[in-house]
């Protein structure tokens, strides 16, 4: 199976099992764990996903779409 076009980042919100589910789908999948940060903030765990060019995925869906306003405002893009 060839690789999907988005690559995913998943927080320490997801459990890291999903990471293996998506990878067998053909996602380029990898976790806070895997990357080394664990404990790190919401705000340091969007601009790792962002300098990694992967798309965040968590479970923690209000804090993030209140990041995802304040990158907006400030005339930030991810």
């Amino acid at each position: 199976m060839s690789q999907l076009f988005i690559e995913l980042y998943l927080d320490e919100d997801v459990h890291v099992l999903i990471a293996d589910l998506l990878r067998g789908r053909g996602f380029s999948a990898t976790t806070a764990r895997d990357e080394g940060q664990l404990e790190k903030s919401d705000e340091e765990q969007l601009a790792y996903a962002i300098s990694q060019g992967r798309a965040l995925l968590t479970h923690n869906r209000h804090d993030f779409e209140k990041l995802a306003r304040a990158y907006a405002a400030a005339g930030k893009t991810h």
